[in-house]
């Protein structure tokens, strides 16, 4: 019953933004950190970004420190992924996913089904 649907990917050009929302449904969307990852082709999935339940604790990949913000509308279900100053190899699919606690414990236990990033040269 839990679903985690993203949005807002797409083609964007070097040096361009785009911001990814992920909504939830069929949960207590405020009881929960929730996380940001990506997955290149030919790559395994890497660690973005994630939030705690209550925005005030956030943590970043070192390959999108300063350029992507995560934030979250708990009225609106929704975690977002503000990504700035985007480069060709954050090309990647995209993906929210529910941490099992509300401040985070690195361990997810639902997924969307992605959202394709292109960012051209």
């Amino acid at each position: 019953q839990v679903q985690l649907v993203e949005s807002g990917g797409g083609l964007v050009q070097a040096g361009g933004s785009l911001r990814l929302s992920c909504t939830a449904s069929g949960l207590i969307f405020s009881a929960y950190s929730m996380g940001w990852f990506r997955q290149a082709p030919g790559k395994e999935r890497e660690f973005v970004a994630d939030i705690s339940w209550n925005n005030l604790n956030t943590n970043y990949a070192d390959s999108v420190k300063g350029r992507f913000t995560i934030s979250r509308d708990n009225a609106k279900n929704t975690v977002y992924l503000q990504m700035n100053s985007l480069r060709p190899e954050d090309t990647a699919v995209y993906y929210c996913a529910k941490d099992r606690t509300a401040w985070g414990s690195r361990r997810y236990d639902y997924w969307g089904q992605g959202t394709q990033v292109t960012v051209s040269s």
